[in-house]
């Protein structure tokens, strides 16, 4: 857990629901956990002990399966949530209830294999080769785990599917928590569009710095990540990249865009709810989880070709509409607060194991405060 990031907010949001409950976790840096988690107990794995570990984790992959099983909860345990996008999911529950709450099947085991051993070559061909011999191992233990969870929950119809496609199990659908009330949707307007993106390969920022290039239309690229050199070097002089920034900084430009770009395909997509919470309409492409939050015509529009000039097309179809309401595209997102996305999941684990949660007193989970800032590492 480097950064807060959607998954993060997820897990938070747990926190609220069972104040003082133990959190088991791969690694995490205090610096970027909010104080409502880390008034939890936190167990880490055996990488927590030492900082080169910590900081370089992702090197150690193929064997995420010898390091999770080595985890342990504590005894007594007898009811499981976990908010998991990777293997997380097969840590040893020793006969408790598990509920896995799955942002999405591992998307580097799961359909975006190339793509993730591209990115590795560039930096090293001997991780390049570790990764592509140990691919087969770690999608049998992530599937052969996924077989032991109790029950499913998933973040979008399109997470929901890939689950069944993955895995061959069953889930209910809640959407994740959006704070929506930290944005003002009501400022004016700006000439400028916005990206706010981790810069890795499948998010296609390439294709916003590359139409926009072209195009001659102003850009502002917030995020950091290892395609930010080569995304650089081939953006013009109306693209500008401000890195890093803090959630007032990126609240701000939320709130002034003229539109939000969303070029690649998400399993849900926290960024464009909270581009929409602003005030700002989306230009999505017409995949994933995007299809699910983004109203075309009242919050945003399309464009069915994955490429500079689908995505040009879609820029200039957009100018020449008719100025989208700020309040209406406020209005699509409002029902994603975190307060709904708490009693969805109370509801749910009530219904599922009631008793387990007979006498569980929820007062403190209805009222807890939402997340703040939870999207723009996602």
């Amino acid at each position: 857990m480097e950064y807060f990031r959607g998954g993060e907010a997820v897990l938070e949001q747990f926190g609220n629901l069972f104040p003082g409950a133990p959190i088991c976790i791969l690694v995490y840096n205090e610096k970027h956990l909010p104080s409502s988690l880390l008034s939890h107990p936190l167990h880490a794995s055996l990488l927590q002990r030492w900082s080169w570990l910590r900081l370089h984790f992702r090197n150690l992959l193929p064997v995420f399966p010898e390091i999770i099983r080595s985890m342990r909860l504590p005894t007594g345990t007898r009811f499981v949530l976990s908010s998991d996008a990777s293997m997380i999911k097969g840590i040893p529950t020793r006969g408790a209830v598990h509920v896995c709450y799955c942002h999405s099947p591992p998307r580097y085991l799961w359909g975006h294999e190339e793509s993730y051993i591209d990115s590795l070559g560039k930096r090293s061909r001997l991780g390049r080769f570790i990764f592509s011999a140990a691919l087969p191992r770690l999608r049998a233990f992530d599937r052969r785990m996924a077989q032991q969870v109790d029950r499913f929950v998933a973040n979008s119809r399109c997470v929901q599917e890939r689950i069944r496609r993955c895995y061959g199990r069953e889930s209910v659908v809640i959407n994740p928590p959006v704070d929506i009330g930290r944005f003002n949707w009501s400022r004016t307007r700006e000439p400028f569009f916005l990206i706010v993106s981790a810069l890795v390969p499948y998010k296609r920022v390439d294709l916003a710095v590359e139409a926009c290039s072209r195009a001659g239309r102003r850009l502002v690229v917030i995020g950091t990540g290892p395609e930010a050199p080569d995304l650089r070097r081939s953006a013009h002089s109306c693209i500008e990249f401000l890195g890093w920034q803090p959630d007032t900084v990126v609240a701000d430009h939320l709130e002034r865009c003229r539109a939000f770009l969303f070029p690649g395909i998400e399993d849900f997509g926290i960024t464009p709810c909270e581009a929409q919470a602003a005030g700002a309409p989306v230009i999505a492409y017409g995949e994933g989880g995007a299809l699910e939050t983004v109203q075309e015509g009242v919050s945003g529009i399309f464009f069915k070709s994955q490429t500079v000039e689908g995505l040009i097309e879609a820029i200039e179809r957009f100018e020449k509409m008719p100025p989208f309401s700020a309040q209406a595209c406020r209005a699509n997102v409002e029902h994603l607060s975190p307060s709904r996305f708490r009693e969805e999941i109370r509801s749910y684990l009530i219904g599922q194991y009631p008793e387990v949660f007979e006498g569980h007193d929820w007062s403190e989970a209805i009222g807890a405060n939402p997340v703040k800032g939870a999207s723009h590492y996602e």
